[in-house]
């Protein structure tokens, strides 16, 4: 009888996509990252669809939007009446097990009643305030404080290990949630492994932060020597499965929650529609994704759930918002185009953004649009509400030409076919995610000079 495949979820907080060598950085931090995806499935287009902690936590537990789950902004406990991936997973026989940071409750430790199908916990709610570098400190399903010695990275990797070790015989799901290379709240720094930002005193900077600034003069050393550790823990989770015989039967999906723009768009790291702060590293290997090569369609995190059950062979319920990507990394790979239109997969992804604003957006492979809800008496504000039924329009980028995103066109004559047909798809997708008919206020308009878009163009 074939042995139902093992899943591990490696998850990170706020590491940009362009961290990754695959993803063009060009510092060798990610060796381990750069070739497990390069042998599985790298998800080169990966999106988060809500660049803020808690709401992006909850997507990943439920398959669904954050203003499905309720959980639209941090500080939210998402509710166990929402559809539930541990669970899925726990009666179809699995045992499921926690470690790390949970952001999902208002309490801590996270009561039991909270702990949604893990049969065993080792977390915190909120691992930056409960923890430092070298302070690791998780509670267990009964609430006892347990205190694990090493920097933090190799700490949890190490419970991870035993968690592992200790399941060998029967299959597993593993979510695996670390804090870094997330900063840390107290000091507003990226505290690296002793020795290891020395390693990045002169970083590569990657052309919105070097256009914009921001913070990244500062924090990238620390930043990239975190995401080193993360890639070496990587490492040793592989070298556990290899040596228990498990690595074949085990799928890694590692993805973070959102990315970091360094206080570029906003006035800290993330809650903006750019791609620094929504585009996130992903990928999937072992059984169902060995060899899928690179996928170049949009993937919202919004699909990892019904995804990681399908390759488990488990039912996806109707009531997850996301779709399982196995048909389109199954598809014929001659063109993205023929692999997209195999099974007809969307040609872009929806974002909620909240906090810093109640904002919405849609990305497409050529064109980024977004629009933001405004206060009436005050148009430079931005509210914070759960959703709003009149938005404004903000940014609009041509990804091709200005893939950093340092040219908003939003207001140029020459793309007002642009506008018109995202204002649309945004419209659509607002209703069919959210059951809300919004109204979208028009950017005025100015002279274009000598830009022109084709009507081939628009479509992209």
């Amino acid at each position: 009888m074939q042995r139902k495949p093992n899943v591990v979820v490696f998850f990170t907080d706020q590491q940009r996509w362009d961290s990754t060598g695959l993803g063009g950085n060009p510092m060798g931090i990610t060796p381990n990252f750069d070739r497990i995806a390069s042998g599985g499935t790298w998800l080169r287009n990966a999106f988060t669809c809500q660049p803020v902690c808690a709401p992006a936590r909850a997507t990943l537990q439920t398959g669904r939007f954050a203003t499905a789950t309720g959980v639209w902004r941090n500080g939210i406990c998402l509710e166990a009446d929402q559809p539930r991936v541990a669970e899925r997973f726990r009666d179809a026989g699995y045992a499921t097990g926690y470690i790390g940071k949970w952001h999902l409750s208002t309490t801590e430790p996270v009561p039991a009643a909270e702990q949604l199908g893990y049969d065993y916990w080792m977390a915190a709610n909120l691992l930056e305030f409960e923890s430092d570098a070298y302070d690791l400190n998780l509670y267990d399903r009964d609430g006892a404080k347990h205190r694990f010695p090493g920097y933090r990275v190799d700490a949890q990797t190490d419970v991870a290990i035993r968690y592992i070790d200790e399941h060998q015989h029967e299959p597993f799901f593993l979510f695996l949630s670390y804090l870094e290379p997330h900063h840390q709240n107290h000091v507003d720094s990226y505290p690296a492994p002793t020795g290891y930002e020395q390693r990045y005193v002169d970083p590569w900077i990657p052309p919105d932060l070097r256009a914009l600034g921001g913070s990244a003069y500062r924090h990238l050393p620390g930043y990239y020597g975190m995401i080193k550790r993360l890639d070496e823990a990587l490492g040793r989770i592989e070298d556990a499965l290899r040596s228990l015989r498990l690595l074949d039967d085990t799928i890694i999906l590692y993805v973070s929650d959102h990315g970091s723009h360094f206080k570029t768009r906003n006035a800290e790291y993330k809650r903006s529609c750019h791609d620094g702060s929504i585009r996130v590293p992903c990928f999937a290997s072992g059984p169902g994704f060995h060899g899928g090569g690179t996928v170049d369609e949009l993937f919202s995190i919004v699909d990892i759930p019904p995804t990681l059950l399908d390759a488990a062979g488990i039912a996806v319920p109707d009531t997850m918002d996301g779709r399982s990507a196995l048909d389109l990394v199954n598809a014929p790979r001659s063109t993205a185009t023929r692999r997209a239109d195999a099974v007809d997969w969307p040609d872009n992804v929806f974002v909620q953004i909240s906090e810093a604003e109640t904002g919405r957006a849609v990305r497409t492979h050529r064109w980024k649009y977004a629009v933001t809800a405004v206060d009436a008496d005050d148009p430079d504000a931005r509210p914070v509400a759960e959703y709003s039924d009149e938005y404004a329009e903000v940014f609009l980028y041509d990804l091709e030409h200005d893939p950093y995103e340092l040219d908003n066109l939003i207001d140029l004559e020459s793309h007002e076919p642009v506008r018109r047909r995202l204002r649309a798809l945004l419209t659509e997708r607002i209703r069919a995610v959210e059951g809300r008919d919004a109204m979208i206020t028009h950017a005025p308009s100015r002279r274009s000079g000598q830009r022109r878009v084709t009507e081939e163009e628009v479509l992209q």
